[in-house]
């Protein structure tokens, strides 16, 4: 049995949903973002998600989110892809933010399912093609239903696929075997939005990650995927083993994935700023709980 080469994920492998970093007046932080963003790149990103959950995207302006892109973009040039979000619940408005991250200067969008209104199906599909046709850059659909309450259901992706500028899925439906169905269909490159999932997906075919976790252990998490390209898959099991313990700790203890991420960085001195209402910043019991797993995963 002969086989091809699977080709390049169209954004790299390993992907993080970077936070927003604010100032302590709660302001855009461009120069913090750059800080972050060269960091993160250095230490082993192939690309930069913008304006996502963890990026606080319900609560930044428009002129914040444009602003955002292009001081990435500066920071970072052509050593890593730039994907901005601009989903929300409105087609029209969506098409106005993924036109404005183009002009910014990001390689492609980041689209998630219509939120609140929980459309149909066939208004789902509607409206991811209108964006597909409206934008010239390449479209990551981002399937997350537990916050939107609406799935991208395969049969919908496997349709979608068939559009020249939609390319890719952030998978958080928490359905592998919807994941794996839409992989054996399509050339989509599916890349895990739940880091729980980085390894298995991975595994069966996905493009790599885009992770709220790699925030804080960008270089740890890319190991996982390195030693698992390099053939080592029992060593590259116990990579992702180990790290669950730091995943649970930020995606599943109580506090979202931003108040987490955001807590940890402040603590290790890299820009983060505080969270915008109506979340929350950590207290100081909670953040102590997660530096000790923090502490424990990268010295262990």
């Amino acid at each position: 049995m002969t086989t091809t080469p699977s080709p390049a994920p169209p954004f790299g492998r390993a992907l993080c949903a970077m936070i927003t970093p604010f100032t302590e007046a709660g302001a855009l932080d461009p120069d913090g973002a750059q800080r972050l963003a060269a960091w993160l790149v250095d230490e082993g990103c192939d690309g930069l998600v913008l304006s996502g959950t963890t990026g606080e995207s319900p609560t930044t302006t428009d002129a914040e989110k444009a602003e955002l892109i292009r001081a990435v973009r500066e920071a970072v040039g052509d050593r890593a892809s730039v994907v901005a979000g601009v989903g929300t619940f409105d087609t029209r408005h969506t098409v106005e933010l993924a036109l404005a991250a183009e002009k910014a200067g990001a390689d492609g969008l980041l689209v998630v399912a219509p939120y609140y209104s929980r459309p149909p199906q066939d208004a789902v599909e509607a409206h991811f093609r209108e964006v597909a046709d409206a934008a010239g850059l390449p479209l990551v659909l981002y399937d997350i239903p537990g916050r939107t309450g609406t799935r991208i259901e395969p049969e919908t992706l496997i349709r979608l696929a068939e559009h020249p500028r939609i390319v890719a899925v952030k998978d958080c439906s928490y359905d592998f075997l919807g994941a794996q169905k839409v992989l054996a269909r399509t050339e989509l490159a599916y890349y895990a939005g739940c880091d729980e999932h980085n390894l298995a997906l991975y595994a069966v075919g996905g493009a790599g990650y885009i992770s709220t976790v790699a925030n804080v252990v960008p270089a740890r998490l890319r190991a996982v995927l390195d030693v698992f390209e390099a053939g080592d898959t029992p060593v590259s099991a116990r990579l992702q083993q180990r790290a669950t313990p730091l995943i649970e700790s930020m995606m599943s203890a109580g506090l979202p994935g931003t108040v987490t991420t955001k807590a940890l960085l402040h603590e290790l001195g890299l820009p983060a700023g505080p969270v915008r209402a109506p979340l929350r910043p950590a207290g100081r019991e909670a953040v102590d709980r997660l530096l000790a797993v923090y502490q424990e995963f990268v010295t262990g």
